[in-house]
């Protein structure tokens, strides 16, 4: 993707540390609305949906953060739906990720807010519990659209206290990218699947000259390999409930001791900054990386000689880190019958269109677009064919502020050698599970 989207990236890691902080904003958790969209727009029924809308002209406030190398393509999508509902304008207010959940609150308890929008999926709780999106279970029944069409992980993942708040555009994931010039040298000819074939290459393509073939860093992306291990040793990183921080456990340990375990044999340098594992790959410093679905345009533009496939299982089962984009309302549109009826055909629209989504590196979530040819041809196509080994962090409201605060700390520490992997992840886990308490009551959870 462009230069913007690494700077994208940066925001993306900003947000994962608001996640649901926002002190100043946190009074807002008893503003808004919190009814259905359904019961909002005076009990108009889900029925009322149709394919296309007929009502008046009317313009809907569209708020995403889709700057990077994403961001044409939403903008093509938005100009091409404008173009086939030629009565609903959609005026798109593009920022990115952190101002937008910054500000996302504030404007919608104005009434300055959008009336449809997309965020990520570990977004949704926070907002849902302070009221600034509204459930949308009638419009996904309106739309047709149900848990059949997406898979398990990411359809829980949008629910909150019974209620559905969002609805898939797409999932994305860490992903392993190789250099395949480094692979041809070094005489590999297939990407590794497990611990021991990764490890067999990397002493191959250190023999072959590439003195550190697989950077470890100490923060971003560092704390999402973490939760990938722990998941695929059969640890859960918090309760389901979400008063307890469970990521020290014994899969926690042996998670975090196999990324130390990648600097001390020597794969990677000591101290491996925040995205420098990235830069370096692209310098072609080290051939295997971990990296988000997110940087395939990035690559492509730079013409750099790479492959992708799934993380290996260096545990016990198949499992992967995993986000996803969805779309939601809120009380602006839903308290407007036009205003609902068009930001349903819209997404609904949106949802359908999805296959041209997968234009920006994305895996689409919903099912019938993600086993169409143009998905499943593309650079994604091995991760989307993998999509039931995605992980999603539970939807409990404030926890990216949570682990900003305690988990990225505890990984950084025990990557650097700071601190031995149990210690570091047993200090993080009493501060989590303190912040998440406190959380519990300051949401009404």
């Amino acid at each position: 993707m462009s230069p913007s989207h690494t700077h994208n990236n940066l925001s993306r890691r900003t947000i994962l540390s608001l996640g649901g902080g926002l002190a100043a904003t946190a009074a807002l958790a008893a503003c808004g609305g919190g009814k259905s969209a359904g019961e909002s727009a005076l009990a108009k029924p889900a029925s009322t949906f149709k394919a296309g809308y007929t009502g008046p002209q009317i313009t809907l406030s569209y708020w995403n953060g889709f700057t990077g190398g994403d961001g044409p393509f939403m903008k093509g999508m938005v100009a091409q739906f404008m173009k086939e509902n030629p009565k609903i304008t959609v005026k798109s207010n593009t920022v990115e990720w952190a101002q937008y959940y910054q500000r996302l609150p504030a404007a919608v308890t104005a009434g300055k807010g959008p009336d449809v929008g997309a965020m990520h999926l570990d977004q949704l709780a926070t907002n849902a519990a302070r009221k600034v999106i509204v459930p949308v279970d009638d419009v996904i029944k309106a739309i047709g659209l149900g848990r059949d069409d997406f898979t398990k992980e990411v359809w829980d993942a949008g629910e909150y206290k019974g209620a559905r708040y969002g609805i898939p555009l797409d999932v994305h994931s860490l992903g392993m990218y190789w250099n395949t010039e480094h692979f041809a040298k070094a005489k590999i000819s297939s990407p590794p699947m497990d611990q021991a074939s990764l490890t067999e290459a990397l002493d191959k393509l250190k023999a072959a000259g590439i003195p550190s073939p697989f950077w470890m860093p100490n923060r971003w992306p560092a704390h999402l390999m973490f939760l990938s291990l722990l998941w695929q040793n059969g640890g859960e990183p918090y309760a389901a409930d979400g008063g307890t921080a469970t990521f020290d456990s014994e899969a926690g340990v042996k998670a975090l001791s196999w990324m130390r375990g990648v600097v001390t044999k020597g794969y990677s340098p000591d101290n491996v900054a925040a995205d420098s594992q990235y830069v370096g790959f692209k310098n072609k410093k080290l051939a295997i990386t971990w990296d988000g679905i997110w940087q395939i345009n990035d690559l492509k533009a730079a013409k750099f000689p790479f492959a992708l496939a799934p993380i290996p299982k260096i545990g016990d089962t198949n499992a992967v880190w995993a986000n996803s984009h969805n779309f939601y309302l809120t009380n602006q549109a839903a308290q407007d019958d036009n205003k609902l009826q068009a930001s349903k055909v819209f997404l609904d629209w949106m949802s359908k269109k999805s296959a041209e989504w997968a234009g920006a590196g994305m895996v689409p979530a919903r099912k019938s677009v993600r086993e169409t040819p143009e998905v499943t041809g593309s650079s994604q196509g091995p991760i989307a064919k993998e999509i039931a080994q995605m992980k999603f962090l539970p939807p409990v409201p404030g926890l990216g502020d949570v682990q900003a605060q305690t988990l990225e700390i505890a990984v950084a520490n025990a990557v650097l050698g700071k601190q031995q992997p149990a210690a570091a992840l047993k200090d993080a886990a009493g501060k989590a599970t303190k912040l998440m308490q406190a959380n519990q009551k300051k949401f009404g959870v």
